[in-house]
């Protein structure tokens, strides 16, 4: 299950013996798998600005949180070809030893092993300027996804456009890469050479009769260039005054005449058009790729600080100053979801006996609780979800 709880209590005595109590239950009746989340000792400031700032990580924890959304699926997106593999793309830069440093870890062991980057984020400065620094990188990320993606997108789609004129059948493809300038009879006032669909099933019925379907058709001129399922391209070559005319009885034998004129210059523009988008598509493929998983590990990395600011924000509103109070991380067993609440409640019920009330009976209508419908326990608590892939 890629579903964790962030929560945190109060870190003396009573409390440590409840989480103790906490850890003994979920373990033996293997409700989750737990371990400690280290958050280093932040400097506090005025109540007044951990209020104004509580409401501010919210929004950068949801904004955080869209942009590594949106940049997962864009990595599928671009590794169209090995979607299967985009999850094992999905890594977190693996910490503050120096071994580490360079080495990328996965997700759940990178939010398991969690350390505060001192250098990035120093925590001497006030909160409100960790706050807005993580916002800036963040929002840079954002702006930079959104130019290199538009980039990358408007080269694909030119691409698909002019290869999806290579698909469909004979009456509707690009003829640039069938046609031979030596099907044609070229530069002459008088002959043109038409194309004409011929279904299979009339092949012998165009042979016998395309000589007489108007005047001036040039005898034997006829050469199938091109065969697809449902018929043949066929080329004809006759005087230009009778074109009108040939294609009128053409269509009544179904017979298809193609609007086509062979134009050396502009078939030649096409192939390389599509020859040139291929090559800046794959160009792009690769520096593109490395700046979205290096970017991912950022955005990840700044997330999971954001997740740690709110824990520490929140603990000290909910429990009060001195700053004393311990984050666990919990990572549910899927079967066990409800019973691992009930348990947490249980422990942690003597936090807020009214919250704990109130989660025991849903009924119970309380002032003051109905926080904008978000979810409430005797404890500090914020969810990760770490299903960052779309499963549609």
């Amino acid at each position: 299950m890629s579903e964790f709880w962030l929560i945190s209590a109060p870190g003396d005595k009573t409390n440590l013996q409840a989480w103790e109590r906490m850890n003994t239950v979920t373990s033996k009746s293997n409700l989750s798998s737990n371990s400690k989340f280290h958050i280093p000792d932040l400097k506090v400031g005025t109540l007044d600005a951990l209020v104004g700032l509580s409401d501010e990580l919210g929004k950068l924890d949801s904004f955080a949180e869209s942009v590594i959304r949106k940049i997962a699926q864009y990595i599928g997106e671009v590794m169209e070809d090995s979607k299967d593999k985009v999850q094992e793309n999905l890594l977190a830069n693996g910490g503050l030893k120096d071994k580490m440093k360079c080495l990328q870890i996965d997700l759940i062991s990178y939010l398991t092993r969690f350390e505060w980057d001192m250098a990035k984020y120093p925590i001497k400065q006030p909160l409100k300027n960790i706050s807005e620094a993580l916002t800036k990188q963040v929002t840079q990320i954002e702006t930079d996804l959104k130019a290199r993606s538009a980039a990358y997108n408007n080269i694909k789609g030119n691409l698909q456009s002019l290869e999806k004129k290579t698909m469909g059948n004979l009456l509707t493809r690009t003829l640039a890469d069938i046609v031979h300038k030596e099907d044609f009879v070229l530069n002459s006032e008088y002959l043109i050479t038409l194309l004409v669909v011929v279904p299979k099933s009339s092949y012998l019925q165009w042979q016998k009769t395309y000589e007489s379907l108007s005047d001036m058709v040039v005898p034997r001129s006829t050469k199938m260039i091109a065969e697809d399922a449902e018929g043949g391209l066929f080329t004809v070559t006759l005087f230009r005054k009778v074109m009108d005319d040939f294609k009128a009885k053409a269509r009544e034998n179904r017979f298809m005449v193609r609007e086509f004129y062979y134009d050396e210059k502009e078939l030649k523009c096409e192939k390389e058009e599509l020859m040139k988008l291929a090559s800046d598509k794959k160009q792009q493929y690769g520096p593109l790729l490395r700046w979205l998983k290096v970017n991912f590990s950022e955005a990840f990395v700044a997330w999971i600080h954001v997740k740690a600011l709110r824990v520490f924000v929140e603990s000290v509103l909910r429990y009060g100053l001195p700053v004393n109070f311990q984050a666990m991380l919990l990572q549910p067993n899927r079967k066990s979801v409800k019973r691992l609440r009930d348990v947490l409640n249980l422990v942690f019920k003597h936090l807020d006996e009214v919250a704990a009330a109130s989660i025991m009976d849903p009924g119970m209508d309380i002032p003051g609780l109905q926080l904008s419908n978000q979810e409430y326990y005797p404890y500090v608590y914020f969810k990760i979800d770490l299903s960052l892939l779309d499963c549609s």
